[in-house]
């Protein structure tokens, strides 16, 4: 999969080397491993869907982490997304809705030894105010309109990575204003509001 995202336009060294440490085929449901490295939106618990490979690198290198920053991650999934960032810098904070893929997350990070990712059940879209500003900011689904709540946890210098009404958009702070750049098209899940009370 290595040489695949190389020849696709990876090329940050720190993105393929978290590529090689958190193995995606963890982060599948067990009867969907065979599809693990396949360019194909994977079925996952609570109606969601992991992305392919080259939409989480892409957008891991889009957000250009440094080694330490503070990173926020909203919409867990499986995990992969909050593993690759953990391999890029020391703490990774993440709010997911579903207990379930919390739950399940967990154990995988268990499993693999990540221990720098601390997870939060709650709406993504307000963050998590209490722990801001952070110096990157990446939304595992999609909106319909700028994430007005987030942009306002983004630390001066910071940038926030989304797809909004299904373009992949840049958001940079240098200091207070924030400027925009539309980046490209993306499909990602739909947000829904509020939290799970039952999943």
């Amino acid at each position: 999969m290595i040489m695949r995202l190389r020849s696709r336009g990876i090329s940050s060294n720190a993105v393929l080397r978290a590529v090689e440490l958190a193995p995606r085929r963890h982060f599948v449901p067990m009867d969907k491993r065979k599809l693990a490295y396949d360019a194909v939106n994977i079925p996952i618990a609570c109606g969601q869907t992991l992305p392919p490979p080259m939409t989480s690198a892409l957008m891991v290198q889009l957000l250009d982490v440094q080694p330490d920053q503070k990173v926020l991650t909203t919409g867990l999934g499986t995990g992969y997304l909050a593993a690759l960032l953990s391999h890029m810098t020391t703490r990774i904070y993440t709010v997911e809705r579903y207990k379930t893929l919390i739950r399940e997350a967990d154990a995988r990070f268990k499993l693999l030894g990540i221990h720098n990712v601390v997870t939060r059940h709650g709406d993504g879209r307000y963050g998590w105010p209490g722990q801001a500003p952070f110096d990157r900011i990446i939304l595992g689904y999609a909106l319909r309109a700028e994430p007005e709540t987030l942009l306002e946890q983004l630390a001066p210098g910071g940038k926030l990575l989304a797809v909004i009404d299904g373009t992949l958009t840049l958001f940079e702070k240098p200091r207070t204003k924030v400027a925009t750049t539309d980046l490209m098209p993306l499909d990602l899940d739909m947000v829904e509001a509020g939290k799970s009370r039952t999943l």
